[in-house]
């Protein structure tokens, strides 16, 4: 898999740029990718070292459109720790 196909693009909230100060950096991935493969694509992307991945899968909310019923799609969260030597990702500066 290219690296630009496992990482989709970053998840940007409050809570997520909180953790930015511990090198924790959250990222929508694919949903079939493993840690392994979000590891390396982390390190062949944004040039970083990576300690730790962790991973999530989300399920998307009920939603309605008048009398229609539907849902959002399913996704994955991979949150994923660096080194504490390693430079920070610029993306999220």
């Amino acid at each position: 898999m290219d690296p630009r196909d496992v990482i989709i693009r970053p998840w940007i909230t409050e809570k997520s740029t909180e953790e930015i100060e511990d090198n924790k950096y959250t990222f929508v991935v694919d949903k079939k990718a493993n840690k392994t493969q979000i590891k390396q694509a982390v390190e062949k992307l944004f040039e970083a070292d990576v300690k730790k991945v962790r991973t999530m899968n989300m399920t998307g909310k009920p939603k309605r459109l008048g009398r229609y019923e539907g849902r959002r799609p399913d996704w994955k969260k991979a949150i994923v720790v660096l080194k504490e030597d390693s430079k920070p990702i610029k993306i999220f500066e």
